[in-house]
């Protein structure tokens, strides 16, 4: 299998270095955790106490499809991680192989799409041994944004971390009319309820600016407060953690911090901002596109 494009790397190479960057990232995972072994600081997680050894390397390592698991679905470890200088450089360096990996990600996306597929079983029936353990313990796909996602770090020394759950995401794309009609055409345009659409969209200006909205699942998020402002005098910054965070730590001791519930609330905490700027019923449901009001 070759690509058509001379200016592009054939798929053997493209498959054949993703593979690589698969075993620099678990190699450079293995010996995150073995840094942290030898530098060992406090653990928490939201859902077992205490936190062990076992938790840790679970989620440093959480590569792959569980059985069952829906595709569209990341897994979530939600903990916090003391880690001494030694451990926060070597998160680095997995993080460098896990934008590496990215990178490599997109390319065949680009230039190989029917690629991704193939990825998803194919690395691990070339690694006997790993197939076998994994088709032992229900996982036998690799899920590559568990590979991709960065380990979250604190830029700095934390004072104290506030975890709670975040549950009206949302992320708001721009489209044109143009854009919208689009969208709409490359569905089935003879469908009734999207040539009501259809028209309902004729009937607006060229120029008119729409959003697209997709809501986003229930997220842990971490409010981090310094010890000290950061260099652009910031003292407090908000991530979000699905993954253990690495909190700098000399004498290997975690930050105060809450211990929230270990389940989202069943429906959005927070009131409605009343500056909203969507109208609150789509204007084009079928592709999730509002007016602004």
């Amino acid at each position: 299998m070759s690509l058509t494009n001379d200016n592009q790397r054939p798929a053997y190479r493209l498959l054949a270095e993703l593979e690589a960057a698969y075993e620099q990232l678990v190699e450079t995972s293995e010996q995150l955790y073995a840094c942290w072994q030898n530098n060992r600081g406090q653990l928490w997680t939201l859902n077992q106490q205490p936190a062990t050894d076992s938790w840790l390397r679970d989620a440093l390592f959480d590569y792959w499809y569980q059985d069952g698991q829906d595709g569209r679905v990341t897994s979530s470890h939600v903990g916090l991680v003391a880690a001494r200088p030694a451990v926060m450089e070597a998160v680095e360096t997995v993080n460098q192989a896990k934008a590496d990996f990215a990178r490599l990600i997109a390319t065949i996306r680009q230039d190989a799409p029917k690629l991704i597929a193939e990825i998803k079983t194919v690395i691990p029936f070339r690694h006997p041994g790993l197939h076998d353990h994994l088709s032992g313990s229900g996982m036998a796909r690799l899920h590559i944004k568990q590979c991709w996602r960065a380990i979250p770090t604190a830029p700095a020394r934390v004072h104290r971390a506030q975890l709670a759950w975040y549950v009206s995401g949302r992320s708001i794309k721009r489209l044109s009319v143009a854009d919208a009609e689009s969208m709409l055409m490359a569905l089935d345009s003879e469908a009734h309820h999207i040539r009501r659409q259809l028209k309902i969209l004729a009937g607006l200006q060229n120029t008119e600016l729409l959003a697209q909205v997709q809501t986003q699942a229930p997220v842990m998020r971490a409010n981090l407060f310094f010890h000290e402002p950061l260099p652009d005098g910031k003292t407090r910054q908000a991530k979000n953690v699905s993954l253990p965070l690495f909190v700098p730590s000399d004498d290997g001791q975690l930050p105060e911090h809450n211990h929230p519930d270990t389940k989202p609330p069943g429906k959005r905490q927070r009131a409605m901002r009343s500056d909203q700027r969507l109208e609150d019923q789509p204007l084009l449901p079928s592709i999730r596109v509002y007016r602004y009001r």
